[in-house]
């Protein structure tokens, strides 16, 4: 018996939704992480890219646990001395709430050449629509 091995030509990205209002930014991250890689599925091939589509909705009322709203840092640096910028999760949510899971997704993934792929299939909105009804996203929570 072969082990089986999925070709690209095979590969079925199906669309799914997701409500971040009180959820954990971790926990979500994971489950989102899973569905843009494919390993949810059967077929899973570590070399063929068969995640789904995956909508985010609400991120602004995602969930930090404990301080991690003023303890939690993100650091970028701009390559030039003294570049070092440092901002709070509270920072980033405040202007731009859909980072924070994009961040978290981002760091979940494997560092490989499918990764930026598979975030291009990532969409995440703050509020409540998205412009995604026509695909009739499944919600997330039947796959995992």
């Amino acid at each position: 018996m072969r082990t089986y091995q999925q070709k690209t030509a095979e590969t079925e990205h199906r669309w799914y939704v997701v409500d971040a209002a009180g959820e954990r930014l971790g926990t979500l991250a994971v489950r989102i992480a899973r569905a843009l890689s494919g390993k949810h599925k059967p077929t899973w091939t570590p070399h063929v890219d068969d995640g789904d589509h995956v909508i985010v909705i609400n991120a602004e009322k995602i969930e930090l646990g404990g301080k991690k709203w003023t303890q939690k840092l993100y650091y970028r640096h701009s390559n030039y001395p003294g570049g070092l910028k440092v901002q709070s999760a509270r920072e980033i949510a405040e202007k731009h709430p859909e980072r924070l899971i994009e961040k978290a997704v981002r760091g979940m993934l494997a560092t490989n050449r499918m990764r930026d792929a598979q975030l291009r299939r990532l969409s995440v909105y703050a509020g409540t629509s998205h412009p995604h009804e026509a695909q009739k996203p499944a919600p997330l929570s039947s796959v995992s």
